[in-house]
């Protein structure tokens, strides 16, 4: 697991980042002060020492001392970071920037053009979240439907948002050359409507991630060299806490990150379990793949901040995807459609009857009986479990029985305490 993170540069800067926020966030400023300013003058009187001695020379042998001195000042970096932001809203009555204010104002202008439509206003608030990340339209109720059918992550601008609209983009800057300056002029007409499409959500963190990771792919891609998405995916967490430190805590930020992440580990392996040959077959079957992977990630995490999971997701999640992917494009195309040129009729009536379908699947799977399992994980479970979960992936990977018997004691002590407090509960 060691070569597996050294060979991802991105990797050991974001664990020291998150190290460092987590230390502000949970330890007293003074003492962490202390701490850190008593760790970075030993480790500098150590070099100081070893430099006087002829031993620090930039050799391989010493790197180690190089990589504790970064280490602590990307800790402190981080707390710094932490510190200055605390004061930003501290000082300023309005926490949020001026460039997410004006983000609001054109995703609220966008809105209201959907009052044109013939929807209800239960649906118009359907779109206007799914589309835009406009959210404040939309009533508890549809929220707890789409809970209970299992395709909540639908209203939340994510990756596969922004991996629909860089898809329709690609089929019409398909035309183009792709090499030359036509890959260059393609490659900036992608990832400026991608920014252009986070921009008029909100700046949403799942929707930033997404653009983020997307947009170091497309650069990657645009210089020809091989791009690897365990790295992507720690580049953009990285660029985002730098940001703004405390999107860690911030629930979208965490479901997201943890459902890419088991994406990108289990979904391979799926593949490789069951192979599926036949075109027909394959795409659903990627879409099941992902999604459970994707609740496998995320499961504990619902239990924990929602107190519920749907056990329906394996069968709206398909057809509520399929309708998805036509939606958003077509909502977009309605947008940006001159209302007096031809065919701005029909794409209505296309917008319109997607959305009706959509809330019809919805409607149909949220009724069924058992349609979720309610539960709540305390945050000690919820932490075992992802304990759990780790060394099943890392068992995985280097099949050491080891790792398999610290997973299944891990277990056994998550059983034992919820047993426990069964126990305690029915005793009283």
């Amino acid at each position: 697991m060691i070569e597996e993170i050294q060979k991802r540069p991105f990797v050991r800067p974001l664990f020291l980042w998150i190290t460092g926020i987590l230390c502000y966030a949970f330890l007293p400023t003074s003492l962490l002060l202390y701490v850190l300013g008593v760790l970075s003058a030993l480790l500098f009187l150590f070099l100081g020492f070893s430099w006087g001695r002829g031993h620090a020379e930039l050799r391989y042998d010493s790197r180690w001392i190089w990589g504790a001195i970064v280490s602590v000042l990307i800790v402190c970096l981080a707390v710094e970071v932490c510190w200055y932001s605390d004061r930003r809203i501290a000082l300023v009555n309005e926490p949020d920037s001026s460039l997410d204010l004006l983000a609001s104002e054109a995703q609220y202008s966008l809105v209201n053009t959907f009052d044109r439509l013939r929807l209800s206003d239960e649906e118009k608030s359907i779109l206007a979240t799914l589309t835009l990340g406009y959210k404040k339209a939309m009533s508890r109720e549809t929220k707890r439907r789409f809970s209970l059918a299992g395709v909540s992550h639908i209203l939340a601008v994510s990756g596969f948002h922004v991996a629909v609209i860089c898809g329709f983009l690609s089929f019409f800057c398909s035309f183009m050359p792709r090499w030359g300056i036509g890959r260059w002029v393609r490659y900036i007409i992608l990832v400026g409507s991608l920014w252009g499409f986070v921009f008029i959500t909100g700046l949403a963190p799942s929707a930033v991630r997404a653009a983020l990771m997307l947009s170091l792919y497309l650069t990657g891609r645009a210089l020809r060299r091989v791009t690897d998405g365990y790295n992507t995916l720690a580049a953009a967490a990285f660029c985002m806490l730098a940001y703004n430190p405390y999107y860690l805590f911030d629930v979208g930020f965490q479901l997201s990150y943890l459902a890419v992440f088991f994406i990108l580990f289990l979904v391979p392996r799926f593949k490789e379990w069951i192979v599926v040959r036949n075109p027909l077959l394959a795409m659903p079957w990627e879409w099941i793949t992902v999604s459970i992977a994707a609740q496998i990630g995320t499961a504990l995490l619902c239990f924990y901040y929602f107190g519920q999971f749907s056990t329906v997701f394996l069968f709206t999640n398909l057809p509520v995807t399929l309708l998805a992917m036509f939606l958003i494009p077509f909502a977009f195309l309605w947008l940006g459609y001159p209302v007096d040129f031809y065919g701005y009729d029909w794409i209505q009536k296309i917008v319109e009857g997607l959305v009706h379908s959509m809330v019809r699947v919805v409607d149909v799977f949220s009724a069924l009986p058992y349609a979720t399992i309610t539960g709540r994980f305390s945050f000690f479970e919820m932490l075992g479990g992802y304990g759990f979960l780790v060394l099943c992936l890392i068992y995985m990977k280097i099949r050491e029985p080891k790792v398999l018997l610290a997973a299944l004691t891990l277990l056994l002590i998550i059983s034992v305490k919820i047993l426990i407090e069964l126990f305690l509960i029915a005793g009283n």
